[in-house]
């Protein structure tokens, strides 16, 4: 496989390939369903976007453009796999059935996290980079202990690869043959850092020097990412150990909220992965085929506009935590010079209010 060579079954113009090493069988209603996961997950994007703009959400991480790398895989998992995310795995939250809503109360400064990882086998957002592919690679040992027939995926960027917790679980998990996939959405940019500055080979050719496989997918095609995903995952259940997927994508937005685009990078190379947007090619091959009309689009998308409706009355009417919060859950019991800390704070707020607490 060439440097350049990635595997695609959806061409940018919405042209239905083949490849026989990743062979895909896929109903056309299967194929209207990611179509809608993926409108749902950029106008719940887009909603977060526009709700940290106006102050109600203290930071956000934006998934623009990469829909198809997280909903193709997040898709490709069964029940009882498990996901270890970062913090901008929005359309894998989605597949494994998260609520919108819950993944911004981190974001908003109102809970740790929002969810019970266990509801879902999906795993609260890390903000360490690279911190999670060494859980991923416990949960899945500690998993193959216990002869589940599950799997573990991990998620992470390009540059995370260069952090040293990465390639600690990339040995870890080739040595004892652990059930995971190693799941790399390559955005181009660690920030303001572009991949040439990260590496100068293709990343999915690292896993060779851990001894275990590669391959580089089109990030921007859900149907080739659900494909190779269900092909490593299936290679981890039977026993085979890991692989590592290099999803060959890119981040339209910033970093977050809080970066600027423009002062690194072209508007002329941001123009020229538009032409490979990962919604865009579902629809026009939904389109060019007949399998849907303007009227299944338009209902999708006046549902994904009653979501965001949704999402921002909730999240303005979310109520926030007491502030004696803090001191709770710290210790599994009561400790007294804790116990001491919380009364003094109280009392140096109600300092302020004469008695109403803030």
């Amino acid at each position: 496989m060439s440097e350049l060579q990635l595997v695609q079954i959806l061409s940018p113009e919405g042209e239905l390939l083949t490849d026989p090493e990743y062979p895909l069988e896929i109903s056309t209603e299967e194929i209207r369903a990611l179509y809608r996961d993926l409108v749902m997950v950029r106008r719940f994007d887009v909603e977060a976007t526009a709700l940290q703009r106006q102050g109600e959400l203290g930071l956000w991480a934006q998934s623009l453009g990469q829909e198809a790398a997280q909903v193709g895989s997040g898709r490709a998992l069964i029940p009882g796999d498990y996901a270890f995310p970062t913090y901008r795995e929005h359309g894998v939250a989605w597949a494994k059935g998260v609520p919108p809503e819950k993944l911004l109360g981190m974001y908003r400064g109102i809970n740790h996290g929002g969810w019970d990882p266990r509801d879902n086998d999906f795993h609260l957002y890390t903000l360490v980079i690279g911190a999670q592919t060494l859980h991923a690679t416990g949960y899945a040992m500690g998993i193959q202990r216990d002869k589940s027939n599950n799997a573990v995926i991990a998620y992470f960027g390009d540059g995370a690869t260069s952090q040293g917790d990465v390639n600690e679980a990339f040995t870890y998990a080739s040595v004892y043959h652990a059930p995971v996939v190693f799941f790399c959405q390559n955005n181009q940019w660690a920030i303001s850092q572009p991949i040439e500055s990260q590496t100068k080979v293709a990343l999915y050719r690292r896993a060779a020097g851990f001894g275990f496989p590669g391959v580089r997918v089109d990030g921007n095609d859900v149907l080739a990412v659900l494909a190779v995903t269900r092909a490593a995952l299936a290679r981890a259940r039977a026993g085979e150990g890991p692989t590592l997927i290099e999803a060959f994508t890119y981040r339209m937005g910033a970093h977050t909220t809080s970066d600027d685009p423009s002062r690194y990078r072209l508007a002329q190379e941001l123009d020229e992965w538009k032409l490979k947007d990962p919604i865009a090619r579902v629809k026009s091959y939904l389109t060019r085929n007949s399998l849907a009309n303007e009227e299944f689009f338009a209902g999708i998308e006046k549902e994904a506009e009653a979501m965001a409706s949704k999402l921002r009355s909730d999240i303005i009417d979310a109520e926030d935590p007491y502030v004696e919060a803090i001191f709770d859950y710290v210790y599994a019991e009561p400790h007294p010079i804790l116990d001491a800390e919380k009364s003094a704070y109280i009392n140096y707020l109600e300092s302020f209010t004469e008695g109403e607490k803030k």
